[in-house]
This record gives C-alpha cells, sequence and structure tokens, in this order.
C-alpha cells in the first residue's frame, strides 16, 4: 500500500525520554556514539534540549547546557533539534522579563535550535507571546503548545480556542501537551477532528505513559488525522514516558499512514540506549523501572513529582499519611482555579497539598501559593471564590495585565551582578544560566570558567 499521509515522529529518547525514566541524568558522552545514526533515521525532529535538561547539566552533570547544544549540532545535520521552553518562565520556575525571554530563544537558535516548543503552565497565551514572536523572528520553527488537563472549566472548546490564539499568534504547528497522560483515546480522536477542521496547520500530539493508554491514545489520534506524534525508544519509553518508537513505526507499516522509518534501522540504538539506562540507573542510584499507575487518572499528578512529593513525606516521617497528600491534591487544585499540573503549578499545587497534610489546612501559605492567587502566573483557567482568595492574600490587589509588563528589564543588571561576582566578560550564554539559576549557575562558574 502506498503511504499518502505517513505520520510523522518526534525522538525523543535526549530529553524527555531519559527526563521522564532516569531524571534527566543523561550525559552528553551517552549520546555522541548514536548521533549519527539518529540523524539518518528519518524523525522529524529530536527533542534534545529545553526542559529539565538545563538545570540538570548545570546541577548534577558539570556539563554547559550551551556547549551540550553546540555539540549536538555538530552532529545532527539533517534532522532538526527541537527543545521545550515554557514561555515567560524560560526554563526556570519564575517569569522573566522580556528581554530575558528574547535573548534566550536568540541564543537557542544561533546555537543549533531549530524547533521550539512554547507552552504555559496556565495556558495563559499572554504569557507565550514575546517568546513566539521571538522565535518567528529568530527564524525557528514555533510549535505552540496548550497544556491538556481534565477538570470542570476544560472541554474541547476550551482548548480549541487557545489553539487558535496560538495560530493567530503564529504558530506554525500546534501541540496537544498531555504531560499527566490523561487523554484518552476517544477523547483523542474528538480532539485531532475538531482542531484539524478548524485549523490548517499541523497537529502534534505528546503523551506519557503514565495511565497505561498512551498507545491506544496515538493509533485514535493517528486515525482523526495527527500529523506528528512524540515517541521514545524502547528502553526510555513506557513507564512515565512516552510509548516506543519502534512499536508505533511496527504499527503503522505498510498502512497509509505508514511512517516509512526503518524499524531495523533503530535496532542498534536502541541497544545502545539500553547499555546507558543500566549505567545511569547504577551511577545516579535511580529506579529506573516506574510502573504505569492508573491512579493518575483521578490526582493528575505527573509521574516525577509523585515521587518528589512521597520522598519529602518520608524525610518528615509522615509517609504514612502519603494517601492523605493524594486526595488533597485535586482538593487544592480545585481552589486553585483549577491549573493543569506542569512545570511549575504542579509543584506550587503539590507543596501546599503537603503542607496542608503535614501541618493542617493552609496553616502555611508559601509565597508562590499567594502569587499564583494573586494572578502573577497569569490567569487561572477557573475563576478563584473570592472567600478563598481573601484567605489567602487578605486586600492584596490583584494583577489583570499581562504578568511580565510589571518585570522591568533584566539583561544589564545580570551583566552587572555577574561582572561583581568576578564574571565581567561572561557571555551572553553565561548571563542567561545566572538568570535562570542564579547560584547554581555560579557554583558551576567557579568550577568550570
Amino acid at each position: 500500500m502506498t503511504t499518502n499521509q505517513p505520520v510523522k515522529i518526534m525522538e525523543t529518547v535526549l530529553r524527555d525520554g531519559h527526563q521522564s525514566l532516569a531524571a534527566t541524568r543523561m550525559r552528553i558522552t551517552d549520546m555522541l556514539p548514536m548521533l549519527e545514526q539518529l540523524d539518518e533515521a528519518g524523525f522529524w525532529a529530536l527533542e534534545a534540549w529545553g526542559g529539565a535538561t538545563f538545570d540538570s547539566c548545570l546541577r548534577f552533570l558539570g556539563e554547559d547546557p550551551w556547549e551540550r547544544l553546540r555539540t549536538l549540532k555538530k552532529h545532527l545535520k539533517k534532522t532538526p533539534i527541537q527543545m521545550l521552553l515554557r514561555g515567560q518562565n524560560v526554563l526556570g520556575y519564575n517569569h522573566y522579563a522580556d528581554d530575558v525571554v528574547r535573548e534566550f530563544v536568540n541564543r537557542a537558535v544561533d546555537n543549533g535550535v531549530r524547533n521550539i516548543r512554547i507552552f504555559d503552565a496556565l495556558n495563559d497565551v499572554r504569557n507565550l507571546e514575546v517568546a513566539m514572536k521571538a522565535a518567528k523572528a529568530a527564524g525557528a520553527h514555533v510549535q505552540g503548545a496548550f497544556v491538556y488537563t481534565i477538570s470542570p472549566f476544560h472541554n474541547q472548546e476550551s482548548f480549541l480556542k487557545v489553539a487558535q490564539d496560538l495560530v493567530s499568534l503564529g504558530a506554525d504547528s500546534i501541540c496537544i501537551k498531555d504531560m499527566s497522560g490523561l487523554l484518552a483515546p476517544y477523547a483523542a480522536y474528538d480532539l485531532v477532528k475538531a482542531l484539524k477542521a478548524n485549523i490548517s496547520i499541523p497537529i502534534q500530539l505528546h503523551t506519557h505513559y503514565t495511565s497505561g493508554m498512551a498507545s491506544m491514545t496515538y493509533l485514535k489520534a493517528i486515525e482523526a488525522g495527527v500529523d506528528i506524534v512524540d515517541c521514545a525508544l524502547s528502553p526510555f519509553a513506557m513507564g512515565t514516558s512516552q510509548p516506543a518508537t519502534e512499536a508505533i513505526v511496527a504499527a503503522l507499516e505498510g498502512t497509509q499512514r505508514d511512517t516509512g522509518i526503518k524499524k531495523e534501522q533503530l535496532y542498534p540504538i536502541a541497544d545502545h540506549f539500553r547499555t546507558v539506562k543500566k549505567s545511569l540507573a547504577q551511577d545516579f542510584k535511580l529506579n529506573t523501572a516506574i510502573d504505569i499507575d492508573t491512579k493518575v487518572l483521578s490526582f493528575q499528578i505527573p509521574g516525577g513529582m509523585l515521587s518528589n512529593l512521597l520522598n519529602q513525606m518520608k524525610e518528615q516521617g509522615m509517609a504514612d499519611k502519603y494517601p492523605e497528600l493524594l486526595e488533597e491534591m485535586p482538593k487544592v487544585r480545585a481552589e486553585l482555579g483549577y491549573p493543569p499540573l506542569v512545570t511549575p503549578t504542579s509543584q506550587i499545587t503539590g507543596s501546599m497539598a503537603a503542607f496542608n497534610v503535614m501541618l493542617g489546612r493552609y496553616k502555611i501559605i508559601p509565597r508562590e501559593i499567594k502569587d499564583l492567587v494573586r494572578g502573577k502566573y497569569g490567569r487561572t483557567p477557573a475563576p478563584i471564590d473570592p472567600e478563598f482568595r481573601k484567605m489567602i492574600i487578605g486586600d492584596e490587589p490583584l494583577i489583570t495585565n499581562r504578568p511580565a509588563d510589571d518585570i522591568a528589564p533584566q539583561m544589564d543588571t545580570l551583566r552587572q551582578e555577574l561582572a561583581e561576582k568576578g564574571y565581567a566578560n561572561a557571555s551572553a550564554e553565561d548571563v542567561l544560566s545566572y538568570a535562570l539559576f542564579p547560584e547554581v549557575a555560579l557554583d558551576f562558574f567557579s568550577k568550570h570558567r
């Protein structure tokens, strides 16, 4: 049968695969032996940068993330390098000034990124404007992403609205970003159908295997006409990662949506990464065998975060309260206006739920909770109950404008700070590393500069 509509695949083994299953600990030396083969495999893109990799390089691996990007670029001559960017959060946990966002996008593109997937934790499109325009101006493929979640305030219409807003901001493609594996197969079929009927640019689907539905979800989305799916080579697939690349390729062989990728070409690459996974587990004492947990459909917590929360409870000697925490999470999320649970809102909601269970409800209120309720992160999907808001922030004024409008330019100040710390000739890249992770970057510079 001739392939008339091949499904394209974005391979995530160099980023989300190991972020999901090996705490983002894969080193550039683990990647190097296979880069040319990955480049020749026929993928739509290789996701290899952004997300948690930037932080992990500096904090744990003694690697300069910018140097990693340049090395990847040297070896990947055909296949675009894709990165994940959190809009106005860039790759940190706060909103940054527009000049930082623009400079970061420009440096990323100059150093080798060709596709940028940009999302906002609240699906507040105002937080994506500057990053999307900068990426467009820098000549990158701009992928606008909306975060998929389930709540009384999220439905097909609301997602379609965000997607249309992203198109009007100049997106070259749209991504459905399902970070917790919540998208069910038939819901995926309907959502993709609606997007394809209303939007003329390519639709990409990103999901995680956390609930066990991901491969079925991909097949239904493919039937509905999705253009691109995110997969990970088998050693770094399944669990809380993506469906296995080889399996999706095999499932579509000989159909109208045949990917055109030869699975036989992928086997030696997968063998290499199987060895890498074993070495990461040993070197960093990681548990890389992560099981499927369909309960995620109730509490919606992304996989990596579950293990972090459990560890926090253990450290406080309160592991027995973990089931209470799982019940508390959805309550806190509803009170906070149903934010999708993805960085940074997942951490903010999770910590609040943990405090509530350990100390009593809202006995301690972290600054981030106040900021979220005030509107400092953007608009929450559902309005927050006025009485709850008063309990959290009293009579503090609300932020109704685009949050970054209140942030003065930061690049010159950051340069100045670095100069005072002895790095007067810091490159723009080093200034950006310092902007996102000040203490971690300074520690890194003291050892490597």
